[in-house]
């Protein structure tokens, strides 16, 4: 991650991301010291594999300490005031009017997003071609596929606790 770009996140995944660190940090740091403990005691570390394991199990604990204070170094929690706008932190129910169907999306900064729970950060085409439209605006989105339209069927604040 670069260390001058803000991270945008909702409330709920600020939240998330505090609590993974605050595991991390406190409760398998400690795990892992003890499988570490365990391990020096069975004798010989140069052919001991659980030792060898434990060891990487707290390299990736060590590493994700740093990803995860460095994203929440450069958090910016989004400003999700403005009622009937989409914005961050929005689910939306749109009409593809390729398709005749409805899609819905919940907008997220990109470091939340996961199109397979339905989570489209801002920064994809879709996510920025919706940003500040409100309900009633018909949306189109230039994609490597062409230009997409949907009419924007409703707006509420989502509700991101998972």
């Amino acid at each position: 991650m670069a260390e001058g770009k803000k991270n945008l996140l909702t409330r709920a995944g600020l939240n998330k991301y505090e609590a993974e660190l605050h595991d991390l940090k406190v409760n398998r740091r400690q795990e892992i010291a003890g499988k570490i403990k365990e391990a020096r005691e069975q004798g010989d570390l140069s052919e001991n594999a659980e030792y060898d394991a434990a060891k990487d199990e707290q390299r990736e604990i060590e590493e994700r300490i740093v990803q995860l204070e460095l994203l929440l170094k450069n958090a910016e929690v989004v400003d999700d005031t403005e009622e009937g706008s989409i914005n961050i932190g929005c689910h939306v129910k749109l009409l593809d009017k390729e398709f005749d169907e409805e899609v819905e999306y919940t907008i997220v900064g990109s470091t939340e997003a996961n199109s397979l729970q339905g989570k489209i950060s801002n920064e994809s085409p879709v996510g920025k071609a919706l940003l500040h439209h409100r309900e009633g605006d018909t949306v189109e989105v230039e994609t490597q596929n062409g230009v997409l339209q949907f009419t924007v069927l409703s707006v509420e604040k989502a509700n991101l606790e998972d």
